[in-house]
């Protein structure tokens, strides 16, 4: 069992941090930093204090993977803080893994939250027995142009500062992967919203149980063989939650990373997957076509599967604590969680 984090209350210190790219440091994409922080004030009513790092440009931070650790060691051991948001993602924090601390984690559990390339920081977290949340970043989700959405809103309210259990996640009723320049000129222009088609079963029938592991396909990549990933019992009677990023790697990819998990023995111990919905709706239903072909060919037809739900690298979205129950009931078609994810 994980331990859960406190949950979150009006008044509470925020730290942002970048443990992978350093973008919300660059002078161009200053304001878009600075909308993320105003929403955490003016929308959830936190405190927001930058790691000292965390704000030194994508250069520096690149050059300096002790310097990203070091903020996100800093967050966690500081009394004050409640909580750290990673401002975004990228494509290289496991190179912190030499820099990380898991004691200092384990010691000073609290909500800890992003997605894409931080799903290497939610393994250290893993590692260190804390349960972390797979979810909005500070540069996407909160600086959403105009204001942010409302679905997402509530997820985060929902999760991180209510200690009642969490329950259904319904589907979202839009969604958007637009990609509008990150130039103050767009500020005030929303991105197109599609119609949401809501969840699909993959396979599977009835209703499966288990807690919640996962992160970005191609990111869980870089960790497998290195002392953060997940030994053979954490996998056990567990739901796994895919998602894949901006970069939209070919069926082909997820084909291969799925046999992968095969051939570790990790699809047969779990009791079910979710899927996120693919970048842009990007190979849509090539990734259903690969995904059914690995499970024919390791005789898992019957493991539950939903497919095309709002998390991960699409707007709005929910958010995911790691260890927490999760059910994927078939029959209706739904996705729950069946604790809180804070104390």
């Amino acid at each position: 069992m994980l331990i859960k984090p406190k949950k979150l209350q009006p008044g509470d210190l925020i730290a942002t941090v970048s443990p992978s790219w350093g973008g919300a440091g660059e002078p161009e994409l200053q304001w878009r930093y600075e909308q993320g922080v105003k929403r955490l004030e003016e929308v959830f009513g936190l405190k927001v204090t930058p790691m000292p790092n965390s704000l030194k440009g994508g250069d520096y931070l690149y050059r300096n993977p002790q310097a990203r650790a070091e903020d996100l060691m800093t967050a966690f051991m500081d009394k004050n803080i409640k909580g750290i948001i990673a401002n975004i993602g990228g494509e290289e924090s496991i190179r912190l893994l030499p820099f990380i601390d898991f004691d200092v984690i384990r010691e000073n559990p609290k909500v800890f939250m992003g997605y894409s390339d931080v799903t290497i920081s939610h393994l250290f977290c893993y590692k260190a027995g804390v349960s972390s949340f797979y979810g909005p970043a500070i540069l996407t989700d909160f600086a959403e142009n105009v204001e942010m959405n409302p679905y997402t809103i509530e997820m985060v309210n929902r999760t991180l500062f209510s200690n009642e259990v969490i329950g259904e996640i319904q589907s979202a009723p839009a969604w958007t992967s637009e990609f509008l320049e990150w130039i103050e000129d767009n500020k005030n222009r929303r991105r197109a919203l599609q119609q949401n088609t809501g969840y699909e079963i993959l396979q599977g029938s009835g209703v499966a149980q288990g807690r919640l592991i996962g992160g970005c396909m191609e990111v869980l990549e870089f960790a497998k063989g290195t002392e953060i990933w997940p030994e053979d019992k954490c996998w056990e009677n567990s739901i796994l939650f895919f998602e894949t990023s901006e970069e939209k790697p070919e069926p082909k990819y997820i084909k291969y990373w799925l046999r992968n998990y095969a051939a570790q023995g990790i699809l047969q111990k779990v009791k079910g997957i979710i899927f996120g919905k693919p970048k842009d709706e990007m190979y849509y239903d090539e990734y259903k076509l690969v995904i059914q072909q690995v499970m024919k060919e390791y005789e898992l037809k019957d493991l539950p599967i939903l497919y095309n739900l709002n998390f991960g690298h699409t707007e709005p979205k929910f958010i995911l604590p790691y260890g927490a129950m999760a059910e994927i009931n078939c029959d209706n078609r739904t996705f729950s969680i069946l604790e809180s994810g804070v104390e």
